[in-house]
C-alpha cells in the first residue's frame, strides 16, 4: 500500500501528459495508435520513467485518443485512426442528417462509459486467467505461433496474412542474424519499423516520379466542416449549455448497450480492435428498429468498443501471462511488453521482465481508473466545448508534412540510439516491407508484430524444444 500511495504522483503526472499530448494527436485525422502510442511509449520507457508513470501515459493516452478521435471523424468525414473507421457508416448518416454534433457527444460519452467499466473487467478476467500463466509460459512457443497465425487469419488478408508470416519471420531472422555478426542486438528498431511501416512505404513512394505526378495537387484539398452548435434548445424555448455528464447525453438503452458490448469484447481480448467494433455494432442494429435511435446507439456503441478493446487487449495479457498474446499488446502497447534494456520478454523460456514485473493487481487497477478520471478531466471536456474550434484549426493550420517529419525525427533517433547505422538500416528495411505489407495485403501492424515475435521467442524456442 504505501508503494501504490508513493507512486501516485508520478502517475497522475504522466497520465495529465499522455492525456493532454494524444488528446491533440486524436484531433488529426489518420494518425495510427501503432504509429503513434507505441514510439512514445516507448520514448517515455526509456527516458526511465517508473513503471506507474509508464502504465498511466500508455493508457490516459490511449483512452484520450478514443475521444478527440471522433471530433474528425464525425465533423470531416475522415477516420481519425485505424479504430474509427468502423465509425464512418453512421458519422455519415448523421451528418446528413444535420446533427453531426450529437454524433460526436453520443460517441464520446459512450468512450467514458467504456473506459470506466472495460478497465475493472480487463483486471478481473485477468485474475480469472492468471492461475494459467504458468501453462502459458511453457507452451509460449507454440502458443506465439498458434496466435500469430490466428490473428494473421482474422485479419483483412486471411490466408494471404498468414502465409505473408513466412516470408516476414525469415526477413527478421535473417536481419538478426547480419547485426549479430557484428555484436549488435536490436529490438527497438524494429519495433520502429513495424510502427510507422505505412509512413516510410508512402515516403518511398514519393520518391517514384510517376507517382509524385499522380499526388501532386494543384491546390489544397475542400473539407467540409460541420457547423458548430454551441448550445441546445431547452424546453420553453431556453436556451442551455450541453451537459457534460455522459448519462444526460445516453439514455437507458445507449448505455446499456455500451456496458454489454464493453464487458464482451473486453473479454474477447485476443481478437482485432477493428474486428470487435463491427461485430459489436451489428449485435446492437439487430436489436433496435427505429431508424435514429438505431443509428446513435450503434454509433455509441462501436465508439465504447473502441476503447473497451484497447483497455482489455493491452491489460489482460500483461496481467495474467506477462506476455503480448492479443494485437493490442503486440501492436501499441508492445514497448510495456519488450523496451530492452528496461523491459524483456523470452517467450523461448517464458521469462520475462516487463511491466507486468513491477505493477501488482491492485496497482494496475487502481492506476487504470486513476487514467480514465485525468481522461474524464481532460479529454472529454475538450471534445465536448473545443471540438469545431480544434477541428477548424488542425484543417487550416496543422501540416500533416510536419507531422511526418516529427516523426521520422523520433524514429531516426531512436535508431541511431540503439544499434547505429544498423539499427536505422534494420528500422528502414523493416518500415518498407511492412509499409508494403499492410497497404497491398491490408494486414494491420498487429500481425506483424507477431511475427517478429515468432522470429525472435518461438523459432528459437520450438528449435530448443525439438532439439
Amino acid at each position: 500500500m504505501a508503494e501504490l500511495v508513493a507512486n501516485i504522483p508520478i502517475a497522475v503526472l504522466m497520465a495529465v501528459i499522455g492525456s493532454l499530448v494524444f488528446t491533440l494527436i486524436g484531433v488529426v485525422s489518420g494518425t495510427d495508435e501503432t504509429a503513434t502510442i507505441a514510439p512514445l511509449t516507448l520514448a517515455v520507457i526509456l527516458l526511465g520513467v517508473p513503471p506507474a508513470g509508464v502504465f498511466t501515459f500508455f493508457l490516459a493516452g490511449a483512452i484520450s485518443k478514443h475521444m478527440t478521435h471522433a471530433i474528425p471523424t464525425m465533423l470531416l468525414g475522415i477516420p481519425g485512426d485505424t479504430t474509427a473507421v468502423p465509425l464512418l457508416e453512421e458519422a455519415d448518416q448523421l451528418r446528413a442528417l444535420g446533427v453531426p454534433h450529437l454524433a460526436l457527444r453520443k460517441a464520446v460519452a459512450g468512450a467514458l462509459v467504456s473506459a470506466v467499466i472495460a478497465v475493472p473487467a480487463a483486471v478481473l478476467f485477468a485474475w480469472i486467467l492468471s492461475p494459467f500463466g504458468t501453462l502459458i509460459e511453457t507452451w509460449a512457443p507454440w502458443i506465439f505461433l498458434l496466435a500469430a497465425a490466428g490473428i494473421a487469419y482474422a485479419s483483412k488478408a486471411k490466408f494471404a496474412g498468414v502465409l505473408a508470416l513466412i516470408p516476414f519471420t525469415a526477413l527478421v531472422l535473417g536481419l538478426q542474424a547480419w547485426t549479430a555478426g557484428s555484436g549488435v542486438k536490436l529490438a527497438t528498431s524494429y519495433f520502429l519499423g513495424i510502427a510507422i511501416g505505412p509512413m516510410i512505404f508512402d515516403l518511398l513512394r514519393v520518391l517514384v516520379p510517376a507517382n509524385r505526378t499522380a499526388m501532386r495537387r494543384a491546390e489544397p484539398s475542400a473539407v467540409f466542416l460541420a457547423p458548430p452548435v454551441k448550445a441546445a434548445v431547452a424546453q420553453g424555448g431556453r436556451r442551455r449549455r450541453w451537459a457534460s455528464s455522459p448519462f444526460a447525453l445516453l439514455d437507458r438503452r445507449q448505455v446499456g448497450a455500451v456496458a454489454g458490448t464493453s464487458v464482451v469484447s473486453s473479454a474477447t481480448f485476443v481478437f482485432s480492435p477493428v474486428a470487435m467494433t463491427v461485430l459489436m455494432g451489428e449485435l446492437v442494429r439487430g436489436r433496435i428498429k427505429q431508424g435514429y435511435e438505431r443509428l446513435t446507439t450503434v454509433l455509441t456503441a462501436k465508439n465504447g468498443t473502441t476503447e473497451s478493446t484497447y483497455i482489455a487487449e493491452a491489460l489482460i495479457p500483461l496481467i495474467a501471462f506477462g506476455l503480448p498474446l492479443s494485437p493490442v499488446a503486440a501492436g501499441p502497447a508492445a514497448p510495456l511488453f519488450n523496451a530492452p534494456p528496461v523491459f524483456s520478454t523470452d517467450a523461448s523460456t517464458g521469462a520475462h521482465t516487463n511491466l507486468s514485473s513491477f505493477l501488482s493487481q491492485p496497482e494496475f487497477l487502481v492506476f487504470g481508473l486513476l487514467s480514465v478520471a485525468v481522461s474524464a478531466l481532460i479529454a472529454y471536456p475538450f471534445v465536448m466545448r473545443f471540438s469545431h474550434t480544434a477541428a477548424r484549426f488542425v484543417v487550416r493550420h496543422v501540416s500533416h508534412e510536419a507531422i511526418i517529419a516529427a516523426f521520422t525525427a523520433l524514429v531516426i533517433v531512436v535508431s541511431l540510439w540503439e544499434g547505429g547505422i544498423m539499427g536505422l538500416v534494420v528500422t528502414l528495411t523493416i518500415g518498407v516491407v511492412s509499409g508494403a505489407l499492410i497497404r497491398a495485403l491490408k494486414l494491420h501492424a498487429g500481425v506483424l508484430f507477431m511475427g517478429y515475435y515468432v522470429a525472435v521467442l518461438s523459432v528459437p524456442g520450438i528449435v530448443k524444444m525439438l532439439g
